[in-house]
């Protein structure tokens, strides 16, 4: 419990440091450019890889599902819409960029840890924590809701392709699926889900990199309780936003 408690005092102590005024804000404007591409742009490959064949899965097993002739095959399409709008895109995808965003975050800083390029710039007087992690959160929370729009969007064209070349559905049911009773705020909903579990990634896999004492070794293990812990908190707090935001 103490060791618990010490650890959540840490984090906050960082991220009291993170969130100083900035010594030079043009550098930290270039550092969240490349942070942007790094973490943002080359995560989209694997979003919408992943996006699509979630789609056609929900697609196929919905329909599979649903094969008593009550059941509309509109409601298909819908429960396509309605998966991806409200789960999928945000709670999936958050863990999987734990996985592949808040590892690298954790490599990263931890490895700068070890090798006493941390130590430097706070003996040239630069702020590390801000210098380092800033950017990251920046880049993140930008760059994460649009990753969540690009999950939806390719999530629901997957349903579309599976659905119609299955021929489980016409391609007309399945439009009318995804515009029956639309509630725009299924995407807030999302959005506010995905930049809280944008901060969850960066700040946390920051804090196991930023603390790290050892070797590669040490590196190693942060860098996997970095993507453990995120993804504990993203399930967590995903019930929690879910409760507060759609009761």
């Amino acid at each position: 419990m103490i060791k618990f408690l010490t650890q959540f005092g840490r984090y906050f102590l960082l991220l009291k440091k993170v969130f100083s005024k900035p010594e030079k804000p043009s550098i930290y404007y270039k550092q969240t450019v490349r942070e942007l591409i790094f973490l943002g742009v080359n995560s989209i490959g694997i979003i919408a890889i992943i996006s699509f064949f979630m789609g056609a899965v929900i697609t196929l097993q919905t329909a599979y599902n649903t094969e008593n002739p009550i059941y509309p095959k509109y409601l298909i399409g819908l429960g396509c819409r309605d998966s991806m709008i409200l789960e999928f895109s945000s709670t999936i995808a958050a863990l999987i960029l734990a996985g592949k965003v808040g590892s690298s975050i954790a490599s990263e800083i931890g490895t700068m840890r070890v090798t006493e390029q941390i130590d430097a710039l706070e003996i040239m007087g630069v702020n590390s924590a801000s210098f380092l992690i800033l950017p990251k959160m920046i880049a993140t929370l930008l760059f994460n809701p649009f990753l969540t729009i690009i999950a939806i969007i390719v999530g629901i064209f997957g349903g579309w392709i599976a659905g119609t070349f299955s021929g489980v559905l016409t391609s007309e049911n399945f439009i009318y699926g995804i515009q029956y009773e639309f509630i725009p705020y299924y995407i807030v909903y999302s959005l506010i889900k995905t930049v809280f579990f944008a901060f969850i990634i960066t700040s946390v896999s920051s804090f196991q990199g930023y603390f790290v004492e050892g070797g590669s070794l040490e590196v190693g293990r942060a860098s996997t309780k970095a993507v453990v812990y995120s993804s504990v908190l993203i399930l967590l707090f995903n019930v929690i936003l879910t409760q507060l935001l759609l009761s």
